[in-house]
């Protein structure tokens, strides 16, 4: 919606924003031909979940935060078993890294077909939702939803479900998938490197807002491969470079009023995590193929334009298929599910790549195992800043714009993070301060 002040400014007013997981708006104020202020309003109710880990055994996290999100569970289960192991001092089995690491190949697939066709795409092409594009492009759709199909299959043999799995346990799994099992999803993923590929060029085709920003770009980095579920440091495009332990170091989380979500800062400033992030700081890391399909993308090696992450997510779907191809064709039957964990006191960080950027769960646990204290920082919290500033600079930029046209390339502004405002309202933490008296005398929030 839109109105204007009496002053003679304008107000770009979007209470609910489409195409996107969860709840939240975003309020734009324009004076002069000069944006004056941008709030991406996060409104949806906090869940808690920090708050209820605690007391909780060190056992338990991997199921429950996995309830956090629909989309992204393993990106949970994976930062909280790596920090619980951490804590422990135990190092699982390579056969168990790569299960894992498959499991959250169908987590990118699946997430990563659904934003980009269900979600972007109409963006691109002109229609208000994937139903209206689906009258026009109608084998587009069937792909998209072929390709998602084949993430939920992976994701439903590996974890016991396709959403919330239950096979993920610290220290590994409750059971093993067959060889025979995996091989009877190979043919839908060997099909998927060559639908995703082909979908490279298709997106590499659509008409992108010349819009750039500088930001820090901060992603997970392994010496042996394009970061998934896990890494050895964290990397940022300003050179700063430590180990996955030192990140709560680095990163700030604090509280605005308009937001039910904690904002972050990296070393002080605003910074970036997600697909753009990653593929910037990881290049070098992807298969020929996908570095040959960005090369034809015209990306470089380097994407600074957040209207082109539709682009880098594609290959990063395609690379996810070719990864799951490669860990499937080497896996042989026979290996232990887990590995023991017996519990330790001390302090834990673990971390991996959601589909929307890093995630990463600290967690502190006494000697019996019992969780003494929990914080879990997901993507899109730590991207609202960036959000916010993409939003100002786009407003700024087409403010001659008719009021739908303007108000609809902001919106696209934040679809470019494909934010998952569920996940980033998970922890807000109130605080009541109460007077001499007893009254309330102050609240907020924080971490």
């Amino acid at each position: 919606m839109t109105h204007q002040l009496k002053d003679g400014g304008q107000v770009l007013n979007v209470g609910m924003l489409a195409r996107v997981e969860g709840e939240g708006g975003m309020h734009i104020e324009i004076k002069d031909r000069q944006v004056v202020d941008v709030k991406l309003n996060i409104f949806e109710p906090p869940r808690f979940y920090e708050g209820f880990l605690r007391g909780r055994k060190y056992t338990e996290p991997p199921d429950i935060t996995a309830r956090i999100c629909g989309i992204c569970p393993v990106a949970y289960q994976s930062a909280s078993t790596e920090a619980m192991e951490t804590i422990c001092r135990i190092e699982t089995t390579p056969e168990i890294q790569l299960m894992r690491r498959l499991l959250y190949c169908g987590e990118w697939i699946e997430s990563h077909a659904l934003h980009i066709f269900m979600l972007h795409a109409p963006d691109f092409l002109g229609y208000e939702s994937v139903l209206e594009m689906a009258k026009d492009y109608p084998d587009v759709v069937q792909m998209a939803l072929r390709l998602k199909k084949a993430g939920n299959d992976l994701m439903e043999l590996v974890g016991g479900r396709a959403i919330h799995p239950v096979n993920v346990k610290v220290g590994g799994f409750y059971r093993m998938p067959t060889v025979a099992e995996l091989e009877a999803l190979r043919p839908d993923l060997a099909r998927g490197v060559e639908d995703s590929l082909a979908a490279v060029e298709l997106v590499a085709g659509f008409d992108f807002p010349d819009m750039e920003q500088d930001y820090t770009y901060v992603s997970l980095r392994h010496p042996d491969w394009y970061p998934l579920e896990r890494g050895t440091e964290i990397v940022a495009t300003s050179g700063v470079r430590f180990p996955v332990a030192e990140i709560p170091q680095h990163i700030e989380e604090f509280h605005v009023e308009h937001s039910n979500a904690l904002h972050a800062r990296f070393d002080g400033a605003t910074y970036f995590v997600g697909p753009l992030a990653r593929y910037s700081l990881n290049f070098d890391q992807l298969t020929p193929r996908c570095q040959e399909a960005a090369v034809k993308a015209e990306l470089g090696e380097t994407c600074r334009n957040p209207f082109k992450s539709i682009i880098v997510r594609t290959i990063e779907l395609a690379y996810a298929f070719e990864e799951a191809v490669r860990i499937i064709d080497q896996w042989r039957d026979g290996h232990p599910p887990s590995v023991p964990v017996a519990p330790r006191a001390g302090e834990g960080v673990g971390a991996s790549e959601a589909p929307r950027g890093t995630i990463w769960h600290r967690y502190r646990i006494d000697d019996d195992g019992v969780i003494q204290d929990a914080q879990i920082v997901p993507p899109t919290s730590q991207n609202q800043a960036s959000i916010e500033a993409d939003l100002r600079l786009a407003a700024q930029q087409w403010v001659d714009l008719d009021d739908h046209s303007l108000t609809h390339r902001c919106e696209e502004a934040i679809r470019n993070y494909d934010p998952c405002i569920s996940c980033a309202t998970h922890f807000l933490d109130l605080r009541v301060v109460r007077d001499g008296a007893g009254k309330p005398a102050d609240a907020g929030a924080g971490s």
